[in-house]
């Protein structure tokens, strides 16, 4: 891509300096303006300009381009009075670390298992600092990576972060980066990997500075969510700098240990080498200089198993994306909707293809979409490079109200969702307040202080849901602007000590504890999974052990019935031990009798009504061997 740009950003010197260098090719003459002093600054090669003075941690600066008025840094590390204000200096020295810190390693993805938060909803404080002592119990209930949504500087209060204007500072509310650092260091200490959720494919509406310094927007491209990033274009390499320089910030000075990469199929780059594959390059070297892994995780709607091939198979070389279709199918299953593009899925049947296929549509057509999706992704992907869910921030959040799986069905076909997401050979991701059954929503909420922009996010809300009767329609939709609809969606923890939220613990705990104990569920191995049945109402699918692996096979049983059912299977064993039923008393149901049995070569499943199972099967050697 050329000669290497230079670092975006201020750097804290050991002589009390610090050098502030900004890219502003267009601009004739850059001021510093740094406590209270204006300083000229040098222009150097390719619209760099740079100023080396007296100033530290915590010196207050920004830039006047050509006499006009003075802007915060496009990379800005902290904004202490918000996106519009003036800048300050972060020196990351300043961050305190534990001892234990310096050996810290993340655990590997093949086992992980992720759990989404929102810090501002999180704790009723909405703060860093409050969300650390929660941080245990996540832990202890079998989380090990903890994927926290955007925290980089927006206009106002509140918000879900996706319209971030300032990318390298993190939101003041929040507690800003020391406090982040504080989290990070907190959650390492609990063995909880910290995974960011990053945005590169647009800029929020209101704070964003970026075009009056340079060319920082594409002019032929667009996204949904405002106009995209100039990654291909005249004097795009400072642009991919920008960015490649703010994934390292975060890994090397705030110790993350993953970006989830928001909707990368907005990042329109028409590069020989793709924005996201010399991410990937960056993020491997800076694993090697820093020692320790690190993961890029994608969220893409493209099904392209490119996304997560190896850099030496032509694949952009990230390690794992968010895969919607076992959410989608899971969903369909358990309540009937088949509005919006859940109107592609058939419920169990696709969960079944899920666990084999990886993606439903991998180069089938959709209907929703109307023409072909994906491309298959090949048996040697492993599963665990798909991270699935039951609820995350957008499949609950993007409903006109907001509505949890909770309040959509009962807790019975709930706890079949837990078992099939948790028996998946794909990393299964809880969102927040999952674990013990949150029944408030999570809705979408901003706090934009411009009187025409919040009207126009408000009105563009309900004209989003206006066709959507599924999904609550226009009258069902929260203002996004009134404080009250975050308080709505802010969790109440009072629901962990009830009954209820302890048994929905238990289910997950237990469920997790079988998938790090089970060879044939700790493997990501797609191309073991056999499926039995599958139909409308009843699935019964066989999870293999690798041969090398001690450990036979685990199936997984479902009935969606309002009844109990009792069906026979071609399926060949010599025992089979419950491991696990959803209708069990300890998990809240009505411990109804769940077994199975064989003779003369046929199994004869039964099953509760609105439950599922997990069984440790003796398979004779013929059907074991046909894997």
């Amino acid at each position: 891509m050329g000669a290497a740009p230079m670092r975006h950003g201020p750097l804290v010197a050991d002589d009390g300096t610090t050098a502030f260098s900004v890219w502003a090719p267009r601009a004739e003459r850059v001021d510093l303006l740094v406590d209270g002093r204006s300083e000229p600054m040098t222009a150097l090669r390719d619209g760099w300009w740079r100023a080396t003075v007296t100033a530290g941690d915590g010196s207050r600066y920004g830039f006047r381009l050509d006499g006009g008025e003075v802007r915060p840094d496009p990379a800005s590390r902290r904004q202490p009075d918000g996106v519009h204000g003036l800048s300050a200096v972060v020196d990351p020295r300043c961050f305190r670390w534990s001892p234990q810190e310096r050996s810290w390693r993340a655990a590997p993805l093949a086992g992980a298992v992720f759990y989404e938060l929102h810090v501002g909803t999180f704790t009723p404080e909405g703060t860093f600092d409050a969300a650390i002592p929660h941080l245990a119990d996540l832990a202890a209930l079998g989380v090990t990576h903890l994927e926290v949504m955007p925290v980089n500087a927006f206009n106002g209060h509140a918000g879900w972060g996706y319209d971030g204007v300032c990318w390298y500072a993190t939101h003041e509310p929040y507690g800003g980066p020391t406090a982040f650092a504080r989290f990070v260091d907190a959650a390492h200490r609990r063995g909880l990997a910290v995974v960011l959720d990053v945005v590169y494919n647009h800029l929020g509406p209101s704070g964003s500075y970026l075009a009056e310094f340079g060319p920082y927007l594409s002019t032929g491209h667009t996204t949904p969510w405002g106009e995209a990033l100039n990654l291909d274009g005249p004097d795009s390499d400072a642009v991919r700098a920008f960015i490649i320089g703010n994934a390292v910030w975060w890994f090397r000075d705030l110790h993350v240990d993953g970006l989830r990469l928001d909707a990368v199929h907005g990042l329109v780059d028409t590069s020989a080498v793709h924005l996201l594959a010399e991410l990937a390059d960056t993020t491997a070297v800076a694993a090697a200089v820093l020692g320790r892994p690190l993961h890029l995780v994608a969220e893409s709607d493209r099904s392209d198993p490119q996304t997560i091939r190896p850099r030496e198979t032509g694949g952009l070389g990230l390690d794992a994306q968010w895969a919607d279709d076992l959410h989608h199918a899971v969903h369909v299953a358990l309540t009937g909707e088949r509005e919006s593009y859940y109107a592609d899925y058939t419920g169990l049947v696709d969960v079944a293809r899920a666990y084999r296929e990886g993606f439903c549509y991998g180069g089938r057509r959709s209907g929703y979409r109307r023409r072909t999706v994906g491309a298959p992704l090949p048996d040697d992907v492993p599963g665990w490079r798909l991270v699935t869910c039951l609820q995350n921030h957008d499949q609950v959040g993007n409903r006109a109200a907001g509505e949890r799986l909770t309040a959509l069905v009962d807790a019975a076909l709930v706890r079949v969702g837990v078992v099939l997401l948790c028996a998946s050979p794909t990393t299964p991701l809880l969102f927040m307040g999952e674990e013990y059954g949150e029944t408030r929503p999570f809705q979408y909420f901003t706090s934009h202080p411009e009187p025409d922009l919040a009207e126009a996010v408000r009105r563009g809300r309900r004209e989003e849901f206006a066709a959507f009767s599924a999904f609550g329609g226009a009258a069902d939709v929260p203002d996004p602007q009134d404080p009250a609809t975050v308080a709505a969606s802010t969790l109440d923890r009072a629901g962990a000590a009830t009954a209820a939220g302890q048994a929905r613990r238990a289910l997950w705990q237990d469920l997790l504890a079988l998938r790090r104990r089970e060879p044939a569920l700790a493997s990501g191995a797609r191309d073991l999974v056999e499926v039995v049945e599958a139909s409308p109402d009843w699935l019964v699918l066989v999870r293999h052990a690798p041969a090398h692996v001690d450990g036979s096979a685990v199936a997984v049983t479902a009935n969606l019935a309002p009844q109990r059912q009792e069906r026979q299977c071609a399926l060949a064993l010599r025992d089979a031990r419950l491991l696990l039923c959803s209708d069990d008393e300890r998990y809240g149901g009505d411990g109804g009798a769940a077994t199975m049995s064989s003779a003369g070569g046929t199994t004869t499943v039964a099953l509760p009504a609105h439950s599922a199972c997990l069984w440790a099967l003796d398979l004779t050697d013929s059907d074991a061997e046909q894997m």
